[in-house]
């Protein structure tokens, strides 16, 4: 989405962790940017609807839980610009979604004369 001034939004991200590791780090599995709360709250909403029939019985239920009850909370949340968290345990693995109030900000524009010096410093690397 183009804009020329800072907008607010929702950050959303979906990340995994082994439950049976207490040493392990979470991994951030997706990440989306969402400009308002119905977006928001629909990502988490499609993403579990998506997976719901490859989780385990007790994981299907949570998920369910939310999508019939719990988002209707999440949704408050979101209206009143409060972060949310839905998380749900299939087998081993906590699958936790965030999402946080932000404002995000205009990039500059990298086309005109008034560059500054360092944008020409840049160069990409070759794919691996």
């Amino acid at each position: 989405m183009l804009m020329d001034k800072p907008q607010r939004g929702f950050w959303c991200e979906c990340w995994t962790q082994d439950v049976n590791d207490e040493t392990g780090w979470p991994a951030l599995r997706a990440s989306f940017d969402a400009y308002s709360a119905p977006q928001a709250d629909r990502w988490v909403a499609v993403a579990l609807r998506t997976i719901s029939p490859a989780l385990d019985p007790d994981a299907s239920d949570e998920a369910w839980e939310w999508l019939h009850d719990g988002r209707i909370d999440t949704r408050r949340a979101l209206l009143r610009m409060e972060p949310c968290t839905v998380s749900l345990t299939h087998a081993n693995t906590r699958i936790t979604w965030t999402i946080r109030p932000v404002v995000f900000l205009p990039l500059a524009h990298r086309q005109g004369v008034d560059l500054p010096a360092c944008a020409y410093d840049f160069n990409a690397r070759a794919a691996d």
